[in-house]
């Protein structure tokens, strides 16, 4: 993931300062990944960039920089407000220089667009930066990333090869590695991702690949290797925020409670993303602080609200978090909506258990068998967990104690409240827990 420099982009410090001539640091490279923008101090590459358009505002390249920036800043810091300013940013890059030949500009589209959650438009954003420029890392990434969230695994799998073959690099390795997960081969995404990690040399790549592996450590219980991975993120850069919310998570699965929350409370404090947020509700309550956990599910809402004002889709979020805590009608209308648009494994999963909240287990079944049995074959404890308790409610407890067993044998903390409740409902029905 190095980055490149072009005629029209000024180079950063490496701290995300000036260099050391003390003249204003030229600004990051239009065509730079979206992994790359975060490496250093994000915010002061944002001024650098402000004071060198002031200058030069007629940088197309600049612009899009700056539209990539403000997306990265957003998915970083939690702050959705940033979406229209990079809109307008791209906006002004494809006035000064038409799309036939602004790739950055584009690809910056795709970027947004999926960081929208609109995935549609990410896939022809892309392919549009693409027919400009076939070899564009950022537009080869969000092409991948739009299919996988569409639930187009195979083009998906296409897709990643093709950037491989064109990019080869940390952005395109590890989003190898997540495909290969989903198709359902965790020890060849393991393979993919420890060889990024041995080719990776800049302390931002070594954090983002070892933070990776952490977090598909966890996705098979495997805690004590995840969180070293996850102390070979933070020895690479100490303020690295998933991996620290990937030990928290980790020390979670393990019953380690204090740890923990210092480390969620901390990622919270610093962006209160509803992932995190709704994770550290749910520890809140394992421990029977339910006014805790409250807040910060309130907060979910409130972020849900904000993003959506902004043009973010945000039904995902919503209907996981509303079936597990507040309206299940709500979390059905969204889940329901949110499938309208794509129908992969996770939108599978949010229909179903939402489904079951609202007493419709037998059309819940449908949608958590898609989540479970689908050709990708992914394993994930969750899934599994949904699908055994509407097995459950169904009266079919065979299939149910299977299921339930499977997702604590996967990941016997894949939640602090749900595998509590997967062990409960196994004693219920005879099953060990």
């Amino acid at each position: 993931m190095a980055v490149g420099l072009t005629a029209t982009s000024v180079a950063i410090g490496a701290d995300g300062g000036p260099d050391r001539t003390g003249r204003d640091t030229p600004v990051l490279a239009a065509d730079v990944s979206v992994e790359r923008l975060a490496a250093g101090d994000l915010g002061r590459g944002v001024d650098a960039l402000h004071r060198h358009l002031r200058r030069q505002p007629k940088d197309a390249g600049g612009w899009a920089t700056l539209g990539a920036a403000y997306v990265e800043q957003a998915r970083t810091s939690g702050d959705p407000t940033l979406y229209p300013r990079a809109e307008k940013a791209f906006g002004r890059s494809l006035k000064l220089r038409p799309a036939a030949d602004n790739d950055a500009a584009l690809a910056g589209r795709a970027a947004l667009a999926a960081a929208r959650h609109d995935f549609t438009a990410a896939l022809d954003e892309a392919d549009r930066a693409l027919r400009v420029n076939p070899y564009s890392e950022r537009a080869l990434c969000s092409r991948v990333d739009a299919l996988v969230e569409l639930g187009r695994y195979d083009e998906a799998w296409r897709a990643v090869e093709l950037a491989d073959r064109r990019r080869p690099g940390i952005p395109v390795f590890t989003r190898y590695a997540y495909v290969r997960e989903l198709l359902g081969d965790t020890k060849g995404a393991r393979r993919v991702l420890l060889r990024a990690l041995e080719s990776a040399s800049a302390p931002p790549d070594v954090a983002y690949v070892a933070t990776s592996l952490g977090q598909l450590a966890s996705s098979q219980g495997q805690y004590g290797r995840a969180r070293s991975h996850y102390a070979t993120a933070l020895r690479a850069d100490p303020g690295y925020v998933p991996a620290r919310e990937g030990r928290g998570r980790a020390y979670a699965a393990e019953g380690d409670t204090k740890r923990a929350l210092g480390d969620l409370e901390e990622v919270v404090r610093r962006y209160p993303l509803p992932g995190q947020l709704a994770a550290l509700g749910e520890l809140h309550e394992a421990a029977g602080r339910r006014e805790r956990a409250g807040e910060q599910y309130g907060l979910v809402r409130t972020w849900t609200r904000l993003a959506r004002a902004q043009g973010v889709a945000t039904d995902l979020e919503s209907a996981l978090v509303e079936a597990d805590h507040g309206d299940a009608a709500g979390a059905l209308k969204a889940a329901r909506a949110e499938w309208s648009r794509r129908e992969s494994v996770h939108t599978a999963d949010a229909l179903g258990w939402a489904l079951h909240v609202n007493g419709k287990d037998r059309q819940a079944l449908t949608y958590a068998q898609k989540a479970t049995d689908s050709k990708p074959g992914y394993r994930n404890a969750s899934f599994l967990f949904h699908r055994g308790m509407i097995e459950h409610a169904l009266g079919d407890d065979k299939a149910a104690r299977r299921h339930l067993r499977a997702a604590l044998d996967l990941n016997p903390g894949f939640s602090p409240t749900g595998a509590r409740e997967a062990r409960s409902a196994l004693k219920r029905i005879g099953g060990t827990s």
